[in-house]
């Protein structure tokens, strides 16, 4: 019994702290890796979403230029095709296009 009893000893005052000291490295090297990897998560999502305020920026640009010719050359674009409409057929057909 008494090697028994020295076996268990021995387990519990070596073999334990060693465990544990293994496993409490492997645990913090585990953490380091997912701190790691969640920085790189955090810059690609502001990295992606810099790019689509950029995109859209250039849509709300676009979408201006559209809305102010629609809107500052609407009566001039509807009184060219009224005049367009007045002139006689045989005169249509010579007028240069612009």
């Amino acid at each position: 019994m008494e090697k028994s009893t020295f076996l268990l000893f021995f387990m519990i005052v070596v073999g334990l702290p060693v465990i544990l000291g293994v496993g409490g490295d492997m645990f913090k090297r585990w953490l380091k890796h997912k701190e790691r990897m969640a920085e790189a998560l955090n810059a690609q999502t502001a990295e992606k979403a810099a790019q689509y305020a950029a995109h859209t920026e250039r849509l709300e640009q676009r979408v201006r230029v559209l809305e102010r010719i629609a809107t500052d050359k609407g009566v001039a674009l509807a009184d060219e095709i009224e005049s367009l409409r007045t002139l006689p057929a045989d005169n249509a057909a010579t007028r240069p296009l612009n």
